[in-house]
């Protein structure tokens, strides 16, 4: 008991680290899971699996010849049952959703935390390297990618009282115009107090300006527009 009092102490210890080292890098950001929520959520998982793996011996060892144990069925609970926690980082501002890398990191140190559970030590270990080298190092790739893309500022003053953004924004996905962000001002007007909104896109190749302004004028709450202005 002794010995595996040991091995169940350094397991437990490992995945809260390694899963704490993850959550340091989303902390680091800003992101509403942070080093606790992603610690807890290892070691959890890695508590889970050693329950699966120690917790039933004796019951077992009294019942070998009645009992078909299978262990892993804790650990697909666990990869199931950690949806709700991740979904509950992803949130949705206009057309744009954020949270969706903290909801897989979550995800993914729930899987590290049973790795270390079961003992896989060195695939947990590899694992981590990966996420961590994915979360600093890709993260700048990807911005590059964004930034060489074709993007554009598209501003526009909409009356409050007849806000139509929805009908807008159907109108830019229907000419295939991806919106990438949405932000919006509020101005109180001497006529009527207006809404400005700043929306990035992406015009796919073949839609003039011109089209773009005729198709987005004929929402009638929309009073003025304007590619690429001084974002302020």
């Amino acid at each position: 008991m002794e010995y595996e009092s040991i091995i169940i102490l350094i397991r437990l210890i490992l995945a809260a680290f390694l899963a704490g080292v993850i959550g340091i890098e989303r902390e680091s950001k800003g992101h509403p899971a942070g080093f606790r929520t992603h610690m807890l959520v290892g070691t959890g998982s890695c508590l889970v699996m050693l329950l699966a793996l120690f917790g039933f011996q004796d019951y077992l060892n009294q019942n070998g010849d009645l009992v078909a144990y299978d262990p892993s069925r804790l650990a697909s609970y666990v990869i199931s049952g950690i949806g709700f926690l991740g979904a509950g980082t992803i949130i949705v501002q206009g057309a744009s959703i954020r949270g969706l890398t903290t909801a897989a990191s979550i995800w993914i140190v729930a899987a590290i935390g049973l790795t270390i559970g079961a003992g896989m030590f060195f695939a947990g270990i590899a694992a981590t390297v990966l996420v961590l080298t994915s979360l600093i190092f890709l993260n700048h790739v990807d911005k590059w990618f964004k930034n060489v893309s074709d993007t554009d500022v598209l501003f526009i003053a909409m009356d409050k009282k007849a806000n139509e953004l929805g009908e807008t924004i159907q109108r830019l996905e229907s000419m295939e115009v991806q919106v990438q962000k949405i932000k919006g001002k509020e101005f109180d007007e001497e006529e009527a107090p207006l809404l400005h909104y700043y929306i990035k896109i992406h015009l796919p190749e073949g839609i003039a300006e011109t089209e773009l302004y005729q198709s987005l004028y004929k929402v009638e709450s929309i009073k003025e527009i304007e590619l690429n202005p001084s974002y302020d």
